[in-house]
């Protein structure tokens, strides 16, 4: 029995299993399944008879569908191009800026200053 769950839900879920494994582009597959999850709440609340429930249903399809493609984007773009999250040397935060503000005013850091407190 556990198996056949499981297997049904990766013959739904599971972009390299369901039909949507053939949409090259990540982006189209996510929206797809956004737009299925949204009729699937709708007849969901409809069959209970509460748009209440279609507000909560709807919430956590696109909360949880979301997590899916942001993780599955996350570890498809660490496989293919890893550089894409290196930082650059001497900077602790990628969106370190140049300059601090002393009360009130900016000051420019040094050239050679990596504007970390803690160096």
């Amino acid at each position: 029995m556990r198996e056949w769950v499981f297997d049904c839900w990766n013959v739904v879920m599971n972009y390299e299993k369901n039909p949507l494994r053939h949409i090259p582009d990540l982006h189209a597959r996510h929206m797809i399944m956004q737009i299925l999850a949204w009729i699937w709440c709708i007849v969901f609340s409809m069959y209970i008879g509460s748009f209440f429930v279609f507000g909560i249903s709807a919430i956590a399809h696109v909360m949880l569908l979301g997590a899916i493609a942001v993780t599955v984007g996350t570890f498809e773009t660490a496989k293919r191009a890893p550089g894409v999250f290196e930082f650059k040397k001497g900077y602790h935060t990628p969106s370190r800026g140049r300059a601090v503000y002393v009360d009130g005013e900016r000051v420019e850091l040094p050239k050679g200053d990596s504007g970390g407190e803690h160096d």
